[in-house]
């Protein structure tokens, strides 16, 4: 007895002596690969996103000015939703401006307890005159107004005992409610504009499940148990909740009919789990095969009757310019995110309340329509008549594309010159994504790439054209100008679409083309020269 003491007293002592490192160093070399996330990120979305989207599509093809707007911090008084509510307004915000610009964001915000160094810097250069803020026209206010926990729970359990066995099973549930309220007020005289208001709630589950088991083998106990929790998080309800309102305030602010971006089919509560559910159903090849043939029926990829692998590199390039242009995280892997987005629309709500997938058999059989390349192109100025401009009055306009494309844009003057605006030295790529308005000027930088004025009386026209490949290794040398530069030999913007054509197909090509006409410039009335009886009643009241 005494023998085994000593060893156990010896085993205890050992375990207690610390490893050297050198012998650890192997053990601890996997720890920067181990410290990585195991998943890959996904872009931040709610089952609003795509209405965020419809507004934007929506306010730009009312024409709807761009206006300022700000937003004061969105406080949560019962502390248990800590989460950047702010900031999820202005990202709301954003992604509702992406093709009509109709909100731009003011960064106004003074926090004497935490200066960073934006503050220092904007606080130094407004002393100095060097520095001026715009006043925002709007702003939003608000906060979350109540968290309810646990408002429902419910529990059950059971167990059963024997002489060698016990089991129980145990059960609960809860629902907590989350509210926000927010207003949209005028800036200047600090007061909140009634009617413009949302107040919407949320509920957000919490489940658990457990089994415990024992028992015993002969003069031996043994126990276990198993369990699993669902707790949904209150950031992701957060964010439904700002985009919902954002989109209702915007909509009754603009007076668009913004119901018709709240109705839409993926904003159903089963949604994202019922295209889960098929998801999980098929393999990766199957994945492929489907996303494959949506990315051609978009004209992201040509029509292969092959399926590829996905792995293949032309299929993760064009799954690649996909996720690009739908703002998502480019990976060029066809994971749930991107089968998600990818076969939306191929689901709609039936009759009964359920998703139904529709159009699904013509998509695997790869017969699903093509949809066209287009470009989109429309005059910014806030004036009523787009048509004519004085000379030398600055002239905006934007360009968007259906899907990504290659972008060349050229200017016709009055006198017949072909200007080529757009690639240029600051944007040198050609290469753009869709759902983002190009800006021509750009009016969002304090130093554009160049200024578009109306020249001499006559008329002008504006053409931007998009093209699957890029076409100028394909264009005759005289084409490849630097850009402002006049090009020889071209008479018209038609003669110019002409060679596009003819370099890279008819199917290949979309553009469009804005005409105005330049009115002379008024001039403007002298002050008239005062009478004489006005001079001597000056005269007088000087003495």
């Amino acid at each position: 007895m005494l023998l085994w003491l000593t060893a156990v007293t010896a085993v205890l002592s050992g375990c207690a002596t610390p490893i050297p490192p050198k012998e650890d160093a192997r053990f601890q070399s996997y720890a920067s690969a181990s410290d990585r996330p195991a998943t890959r990120p996904v872009r931040s979305m709610s089952s609003f996103s795509d209405s965020l989207m419809c507004m934007d599509h929506m306010m730009r093809e009312a024409d709807i000015p761009t206006t300022l707007i700000t937003s004061k911090q969105i406080p949560d008084y019962s502390g248990r939703v800590p989460v950047g509510t702010k900031d999820m307004v202005i990202t709301a915000l954003s992604q509702m401006s992406r093709l009509s610009n109709a909100f731009r964001y003011v960064d106004f915000e003074v926090d004497i307890a935490r200066q960073d160094t934006v503050q220092n810097l904007t606080t130094i250069l407004l002393n100095n005159n060097q520095m001026q803020l715009q006043r925002p026209a709007l702003y939003v206010s608000g906060a979350i107004s109540f968290v309810d926990q646990n408002v429902l729970t419910a529990r059950q359990g059971a167990g059963i005992s024997g002489t060698r066995i016990e089991l129980g099973y145990d059960r609960n549930r809860g629902a907590t409610i989350i509210g926000l309220e927010m207003h949209l007020g005028d800036f200047r005289t600090r007061t909140l504009i009634p009617g413009l208001d949302s107040a919407n709630e949320v509920i957000i589950g919490n489940s658990g499940q457990g089994l415990d088991v024992a028992g015993k083998i002969g003069s031996y106990g043994v126990q276990f148990n198993v369990g699993r929790d669902l707790t949904q998080g209150s950031g992701a309800a957060m964010r439904t909740l700002v985009e919902l309102a954002v989109i209702e305030l915007a909509g009754k602010w603009t007076r668009l009919p913004y119901w018709r971006c709240l109705t839409l089919d993926n904003t159903h509560p089963e949604f994202q789990r019922q295209l889960r559910e098929w998801y999980d159903e098929g393999d990766s090849g199957t994945h492929a095969r489907l996303v494959q043939r949506y990315l051609a029926s978009q004209g992201y990829l040509p029509a292969f009757e092959q399926a590829m692998t996905p792995e293949n590199p032309a299929l993760r390039e064009a799954v690649g310019r996909f996720q690009a242009d739908l703002g998502m995280v480019v990976t060029g892997a066809i994971d749930y995110t991107t089968y998600e987005r990818a076969l939306r629309e191929f689901v709609t709500v039936g009759a009964d309340g359920k998703l139904a997938r529709i159009g699904w058999p013509e998509l695997s059989a790869g017969q699903a329509r093509v949809a066209p390349l287009t470009v989109n192109m429309q005059i910014e100025n806030t004036v009523r008549d787009r048509t004519a401009f004085e000379s030398g009055t600055q002239v905006f306009t934007s360009a968007t594309v259906s899907r990504a494309a290659h972008m060349f844009c050229y200017l016709r003057d009055s006198n017949g010159n072909v200007v080529k605006l757009l690639p240029n030295l600051v944007n040198p790529d050609s290469l753009v994504s869709a759902n983002q308005a190009i800006r021509l000027p750009d009016w969002m930088v304090p130093y554009p790439a160049f200024v578009m004025e109306a020249g001499a009386p006559g008329n002008e026209a504006l053409m931007c054209m998009a093209t699957n490949e890029d076409p100028m290794t394909r264009l005759p040398q005289e084409m490849n100008v630097p850009a402002l530069t006049p090009l020889r030999g071209v008479s018209s913007l038609e003669a110019l679409r002409d060679q596009f054509t003819a370099a890279v197909g008819a199917g290949n090509i979309a553009s469009q083309t804005l005409e105005w006409r330049v009115l002379p410039r008024r001039e403007r009335p002298a002050a008239a020269a005062p009478s004489n009886g006005a001079a001597k009643a000056d005269a007088a009241a000087k003495r």
